[in-house]
């Protein structure tokens, strides 16, 4: 058991200064003061600091990104250390243009390697193209069978996708529904959106179209599609924005016509990040980063956004996107004990993933096989 003092709790609403008492994976308590008797209790005085959820992140290609420029551009795959020194306690591994050297298997071996290293993850099956990559020969049997597949992921309105029909998302996301109803799973369809004449078009005309509710698509890099996402989430529908140098401008300049619950924010680390010229040959290559993830939570709240709204955009909301709610991306009596510490200078601290610091004073203090 550990008891960490006078933080200023963000939960991710503004709770003030507060006591979080931690027992196993759990947090136990939280609350203005807290005084407990027991003999091996563990005290830690965070006074100054700013204490928030450990962050979400619910894109990120864990064994790295198909490479778009031959196979030496092949991205490397990433560890717990590379999560947890940005804040991410929680990912959500998956697969992009390469769906044949980057495979399910071993995307879900990762996800494994991940979880026993000391933090949670989870991760999709399917890649950018359509029939979807499995382990198992069947999309509803990956989500069904597979503790850590909780959905599947698809490319739309992208040149690199497979000129998808609405006819196919439907009977992807109905396949998809059903799993995840019977194991108990978020069960949705995870959407790369490019830039693409379509838009979100094809995803809206199936809601409309069909009986699937507008919760089995999540469409995210958002600020391809600005107008559509606006649609989308006006008709209930979640929109996930990768973190990069325009994310914080365009959730802005959105969040009078959208409720900020329906937004998410995701990294797309150690995916490929290709440019394109206006024919679509490639022309430069560039690798999405996790620390983007925070720097554009903090651009939000610097340009004036309430910190607990910007933060929910990483914490609370994604938990809600995954089925994780209560247990991730709060700090409240019961929920998982992942959070970050903040210095004075809103710069992570001290990182705690499934109870335990892996982080401390900017030093990595976790499970590492192989030292560097």
């Amino acid at each position: 058991m550990e008891l960490i003092r006078n933080a200023h709790v963000y939960a991710p609403e503004d709770c003030g200064i507060m006591d979080v008492l931690i027992c196993g994976e759990k947090i136990e308590a939280c609350s203005k003061e807290i005084h407990i008797d027991y003999d091996d209790l563990k005290v830690t005085d965070v006074k100054g600091t700013i204490l928030i959820p450990g962050l979400i992140d619910q894109h990120v290609h864990i064994i790295g990104g198909g490479g778009e420029d031959g196979y030496s551009s092949l991205i490397p795959e990433l560890n717990m250390e590379d999560c947890v020194m940005c804040g991410v306690t929680s990912v959500v591994g998956l697969l992009g243009t390469d769906g044949i050297v980057k495979s399910i298997p071993a995307l879900v071996a990762k996800t494994k390697a991940l979880k026993e290293q000391g933090m949670s993850a989870w991760c999709l099956t399917g890649s950018y193209a359509i029939p979807s990559v499995t382990v198992t020969g069947s999309v509803g049997k990956d989500i069904a069978m597979i503790e850590e597949v909780i959905g599947v992921k698809l490319a739309i309105s992208d040149h690199r996708s497979s000129c998808v029909t609405k006819e196919e998302i439907a009977r992807l996301a109905s396949q998809v529904r059903t799993a995840g109803l019977l194991a108990k799973k978020p069960g949705y369809v995870h959407l790369h959106t490019g830039r693409g004449k379509r838009g979100l078009k094809d995803i809206m005309e199936v809601v409309e179209e069909t009986d699937l509710p507008i919760s089995q698509f999540r469409p995210t890099h958002m600020s391809n599609q600005l107008s559509d996402a606006v649609q989308f989430a006006k008709l209930g529908g979640m929109i996930d924005f990768t973190a990069g140098e325009t994310t914080a401008d365009d959730i802005l300049s959105i969040i009078d016509e959208v409720s900020p619950e329906l937004i998410t924010i995701s990294s797309d680390a150690n995916g490929s990040m290709p440019v394109w010229d206006e024919n679509k040959n490639l022309i430069g290559m560039g690798i999405g980063k996790m620390d983007t993830l925070f720097t554009t939570i903090k651009e939000l709240y610097d340009k004036g956004m309430d910190l607990s709204i910007a933060l929910s955009f990483v914490t609370k909301n994604v938990a809600h996107s995954i089925g994780q709610d209560g247990k991730k991306g709060v700090v409240r009596n019961g929920s998982d004990a992942d959070f970050v510490l903040l210095d004075k200078d809103m710069h992570i601290d001290t990182v705690y993933a499934c109870g335990k610091a892996v982080v401390q004073h900017g030093t990595y203090t976790g499970k590492r096989y192989y030292q560097k």
